[in-house]
């Protein structure tokens, strides 16, 4: 009976030392995983910033279109009042 016991008490010993192994292992992963977790957001936050700033970046550019097409307007206005006084006297 001793001999069995021997046994018994050194496969309970190896099974609770696997378990402590495999607590310890999983804690890692789990400190990985929250590492990772918070690095996703972290990415998250700066892809929202820069798509904010892109789309603000359009903006600014869609203005700066329109501001160069009455520009644009404005400067074929002048050219043509200036050419109009030159071709009435001919």
């Amino acid at each position: 009976m001793d001999v069995q016991q021997n046994q018994l008490e050194a496969v309970v010993q190896q099974i609770g030392e696997a378990v402590l192994a495999s607590t310890e292992t999983v804690d890692r992963l789990s400190d990985r995983v929250d590492a990772l977790a918070h690095q996703v957001q972290q990415q998250g936050y700066q892809i929202f910033a820069l798509s904010d700033a892109v789309q603000t970046l359009a903006e600014v550019q869609e203005e700066s279109l329109k501001r160069l097409d009455k520009l644009t307007d404005i400067l074929e206005r002048l050219v043509r009042a200036i050419e109009l006084p030159d071709e009435e006297p001919s």
